[in-house]
């Protein structure tokens, strides 16, 4: 039992932290009936409704079918790199970091073996960091990308091209240092790459499921954009799921729900208490940037996007620190472990070299991002 205690816990660190918060957080503000309001339903349901669909998108094998349509033009090193990671800056706007890398890291090892045992000793460590960097930062653009984003993007109340405009500056100065980056890492190999497949993706799964998920996709987005209310497409959602694939429901991330709804109750029972709140706004409020950044680090993104923002009123600002808050430590960033499991999965031996470069580049990324939004900000 105690082994399976401590499973759970590190399976499920944040989650585990996030209940501890709350349950202590009561002891000071007993449950009562404001416990309710705390509590941002509808950014939950369109979080279960995105992490559904998407379960089921991959399941069809959408996104690797549309990978290999890609790679098979692929004739350079420079090309090669640059699909790889590309693939998991811009699918990661649409389809969440998590997803894009889960989908797409996996696939980077098929692919480099195809290339040759040459190409793959070279690039599989810094393919997947560069994915990994990718992955975060253009997932930054689109409140879908992330869940800190959906959560602030709808706790700001911006409207869908205001969160695209506050994002876009940072995001294209991203895609320019990795554009560079990618193009570097890459110059130095002189061998020939070509990516042929022995044999075709094949979509899998009905017509109308992959209809079915286009179309809940569509309608989610529309939610996002507040077009459509949360109430239908969670009932349409969780409705067409019964009807096309059940199974799909035991692939949401159900911890991820649980931790919003704890630290949504931390937050909630910290803010009426007059001098803890006080304490934090002090510290928080006009130095978004800074303290995101630096509470990423420790904690992760998404639980210092939840924790900060009950002590700021300058939501918009708060998002740009915690999306490049994801960059730094392996722990910044939830999405950077999923990569950093597959790949030690995959090839142990690169264990160290993985580490090394990852927390070289992220630095790298960090420092450069972190003074362009704060010179863009005019905090320096």
């Amino acid at each position: 039992m105690k082994e399976k205690m401590i499973c759970f816990f590190k399976r499920e660190t944040v989650l585990c932290v996030a209940f501890v918060l709350a349950i202590a957080s009561m002891f000071f503000v007993p449950p009562d009936g404001e416990y309710i309001g705390y509590v941002d339903f509808r950014t939950l349901a369109i979080l279960f409704c995105l992490m559904a669909v998407m379960a089921g998108l991959q399941q069809c094998g959408v996104f690797q079918w549309a990978a290999q349509a890609l790679l098979e033009r692929v004739r350079r090193a420079w090309q090669l790199v640059l699909t790889l990671v590309l693939l998991c800056f811009f699918s990661g706007m649409l389809i969440t970091n998590d997803v894009a890398l889960i989908t797409f890291v996996p696939f980077t090892f098929v692919v480099l073996r195809m290339v040759g045992p040459e190409a793959k000793q070279r690039f599989i460590v810094p393919v997947v960091v560069l994915q990994t960097v990718a992955a975060n930062l253009g997932s930054m653009l689109m409140p879908i990308g992330n869940p800190q984003n959906l959560y602030l993007y709808g706790k700001a109340g911006l409207s869908l091209g205001e969160f695209v405009l506050l994002m876009l500056p940072y995001t294209l100065a991203a895609l320019l240092l990795i554009l560079i980056w990618s193009f570097v890492q890459s110059r130095a190999y002189r061998g020939p790459v070509r990516v042929s497949f022995a044999e075709t993706v094949v979509l899998s799964g009905t017509v109308v499921r992959r209809a079915a998920y286009g179309a809940l996709f569509v309608l989610a987005l529309l939610t996002v954009a507040r077009v459509v209310p949360c109430s239908i497409t969670l009932g349409t959602t969780v409705a067409a799921l019964l009807l096309v694939d059940r199974s799909i429901f035991l692939r949401v991330d159900y911890s991820l729900l649980l931790t919003f709804a704890g630290f949504f109750i931390f937050i909630g029972n910290i803010g009426r208490l007059p001098a803890f709140s006080q304490m934090l706004q002090q510290i928080v409020s006009g130095h978004e940037i800074l303290v995101a950044v630096a509470a990423s680090q420790m904690i992760s993104n998404v639980p210092a996007a939840l924790l900060l923002s009950g002590f700021t009123e300058n939501l918009s600002t708060l998002a740009i620190g915690v999306n490049l808050g994801g960059l730094g430590t392996l722990i910044a960033s939830m999405a950077s472990l999923i990569s950093y499991k597959l790949i030690v999965r995959e090839e142990s031996q690169v264990k160290g070299a993985y580490i090394r470069y990852f927390t070289v580049v992220n630095i790298c990324f960090l420092i450069i991002l972190l003074t362009f939004a704060l010179v863009f900000a005019g905090w320096i």
